[in-house]
């Protein structure tokens, strides 16, 4: 099953994950990331890098996050492909810790 990215990386975007892929299946919006489910192996690699824990295995999401599960899958196919890790979001520090942030997600890429 492959990895998604959820609620804690929106307005976070810490990229430490991105470099932690060794298929580059990450893909970067405007204030959070995606994994694109067709090209992750499913290896976990990025589960310990993500400082935030944004990130689970499809089966493992929580259900109040499920909604990330299709999201992640759409914007993959919008987004531009991240390869190296870059510095976060200005907002990381202000917003790692808070929930419900789905809301808040742009569809810009970035």
């Amino acid at each position: 099953m492959p990895f998604v990215v959820t609620d804690a990386c929106v307005k976070c975007k810490y990229t430490d994950c991105v470099s932690a892929c060794p298929v580059d299946c990450f893909y970067e919006g405007e204030n959070m990331l995606v994994i694109h489910p067709d090209e992750c192996i499913d290896c976990g690699a990025c589960v310990p890098e993500c400082p935030v824990e944004a990130i689970y295995e499809e089966s493992d999401v929580p259900s109040k996050w499920d909604e990330y599960i299709a999201l992640n899958a759409k914007y993959a196919e919008e987004w531009a492909q991240i390869t190296e890790q870059k510095e976060p979001m200005d907002t990381a520090d202000e917003f790692k810790d808070v929930e419900g942030k789905l809301s808040m997600v742009s569809p810009n890429s970035a």
